[in-house]
């Protein structure tokens, strides 16, 4: 998988999405980004897809997968707190969603990575 996210074509929400890297930890929802970027849930959704090629639904999930990577290389957090500081909510659901991304569980993914990452 890659850890990537997709490089934007344009910088019109470049502030919005700088602003959702800082605050994973929360509830972000198509709202909250519109109003950070002050335009229609419906402008966010179609000039989003068109700056980072994904919704802005996949580009968060992608986001928070990513985060919770981080913390699982270099922290011994565990997974229900990794996962709210992702806002990925619960370990359960940290856990389906690292499953589906990653393609391995989270403990397995720090066995793996933890030590190489230091």
């Amino acid at each position: 998988m890659n850890r990537s996210l997709p490089t934007p074509q344009a910088t019109t929400l470049a502030d919005t999405r700088e602003w959702a890297l800082l605050h994973l930890e929360e509830g972000l929802t198509i709202p909250h980004l519109a109003d950070h970027a002050g335009v229609s849930p419906r402008t966010l959704t179609r000039l989003w897809r068109q700056e980072t090629g994904v919704s802005p639904h996949q580009w968060l999930l992608t986001a928070r997968i990513n985060r919770a990577r981080e913390l699982l290389e270099t922290t011994d957090l565990q997974v229900e707190q990794i996962a709210m500081r992702c806002g990925l909510g619960s370990g359960a659901n940290m856990r389906a969603r690292f499953r589906d991304t990653v393609g391995n569980t989270p403990t397995a993914y720090r066995r793996t990575f933890q030590h190489q990452a230091a």
